[in-house]
Order: structure tokens, then C-alpha cells, then sequence
């Protein structure tokens, strides 16, 4: 008998002991988060993390802390983010096409959006393209995908967007952005979000009174951050 799946449960089981953050356990992938808007929030994450890894060290397992890298160049481009992104997303989007014979819309769009769109997305906001070189990488990963599926050969890319039923990357990038937003804001920055986002008074008659107000840079990369991209989302869904 196989008994792999077995130890391993056996190994984890305890492993949410005592922790104060959110864990998520689903086979050998686990995910440990909270919300971090104080000094007290980010020594309890930080704690939460110290106690999984010194726990999968005793029992002879490995965190893949890869999962959690950001690459950044020392003027902090992410082109070769992008790269990696496109890259892995490439390589289950190869293996969707060897083993799947199936060229309908329904099977191809559902594997992409569970397979292969988390790559292109996963937290963005910290690794959004900047340049068009990267942008044009990450949707040639789209437009492959499109073309596993049957009878839209000499469509538009536009058209095909319609066909499909889906979102540009881009425009997913700023839903995204925005939800980011509000998710910042309905929550409460705290002193840990303050340097984040200035919210200042308005005395125009439209409106709630008050708005994002952008942050001053020396570096034109830093007009690509999600804090300055994220409130020109905003005011042009506004």
C-alpha cells in the first residue's frame, strides 16, 4: 500500500497548533496569512512563521519559499519577474496541450483561468508590467491559448476576447488594482498603511469629500508602484 499521502498527514496535522494567523492546508500546499496593520500583526505573522518552519525542519520537510519571491532588479525593474511569470504559466499551458484533446471553448477557457491565469496574476500588484516589452511577453502566453482553442483561427484579438467571454490582462490589472483599493480602504489603513496612501480633504461639492492623493517620487520607475498606479485607477473609474 502507499502510504506517502498517509505520513504526510500525519506530519501536518498539527502543524495549525497554536498559530494565531490563518492557515489554509490543502495537500502539500500551505498558505499562512493575516492581516498586518500593526506592529503587533507583524510579530504575530512573523512568529507563525518561524514556529512552521522550525516545525517542517524537525520533521525532515522543506518550505519552497520561492513561491513567495518577487524578482527586482537594483532599479527595482521587474522585467525578469514577468519572465518567470510567463514562463511557468507557458509550461502548464504546454502540458494542458499534450494531454488534453479536447478543442472546445468550454474545456480550454476553464483550464486556463484555473491553470494558467493565477500565474499571470498572482499578487501583480507588487510585479505589475511596466514596460511594453513585458506587457507584450505576458499576453503572448493569452493569444497561445487562444489558439489550442478550435475555430478561431483569423479572429481579431478582440474578437476573440468576445468569443471567449474573457478580460483582456490589462484590464484585469485594474480590476485588480481596484479591488486592492478598496480592500485598503474598507478596511483601514492603520499606522502600518499610512505611508501607503495620503487621504486628503476636498471641498468639491461631488463626491465623499475626500481623496487619494498621489505621493512625490524622484525615480520615474516609482510612477509604475501600485500606490501611484492604483489612485490614477481610481480617479479615472471615478
Amino acid at each position: 500500500m502507499y502510504a506517502g499521502p498517509v505520513l504526510f498527514n500525519i506530519f501536518i496535522n498539527d502543524l495549525d497548533a497554536g498559530v494565531e494567523c490563518t492557515i489554509s492546508k490543502f495537500a502539500d500546499d500551505t498558505k499562512l496569512g493575516g492581516a498586518v496593520d500593526s506592529l503587533e500583526g507583524q510579530e504575530a505573522l512573523q512568529k507563525d512563521l518561524d514556529r512552521l518552519e522550525h516545525l517542517a525542519m524537525i520533521n525532515g520537510m522543506k518550505c519552497n519559499k520561492k513561491g513567495s519571491v518577487v524578482l527586482a532588479d537594483s532599479r527595482l525593474n521587474r522585467s525578469r519577474q514577468c519572465a518567470l511569470a510567463a514562463r511557468r504559466a507557458n509550461h502548464i499551458l504546454g502540458c494542458i496541450k499534450h494531454s488534453i484533446t479536447s478543442q472546445s471553448k468550454e474545456v480550454i477557457v476553464l483550464l486556463y483561468s484555473a491553470l494558467v491565469q493565477p500565474h499571470l496574476e498572482y499578487c501583480v500588484q507588487f510585479w505589475a508590467p511596466q514596460v511594453k516589452k513585458d506587457v507584450k511577453v505576458l499576453e503572448c502566453v493569452w493569444r497561445r491559448a487562444t489558439k489550442l482553442v478550435k475555430g478561431l483561427e483569423g479572429m481579431s484579438h478582440e474578437e476573440w476576447l468576445r468569443t471567449l467571454g474573457l478580460s483582456s490582462l490589462e484590464k484585469r490589472r485594474l480590476r485588480g488594482d481596484l479591488i486592492a483599493l478598496y480592500s485598503f480602504l474598507r478596511r483601514g489603513s492603520g499606522e502600518g498603511g499610512a505611508d501607503l496612501f495620503s487621504l486628503v480633504s476636498s471641498d468639491r461639492t461631488h463626491g465623499n469629500g475626500s481623496k487619494l492623493q498621489q505621493g512625490r517620487f524622484r525615480l520615474c520607475i516609482r510612477r509604475h508602484f501600485f500606490t501611484q498606479e492604483g489612485v490614477q485607477t481610481l480617479e479615472q473609474a471615478s
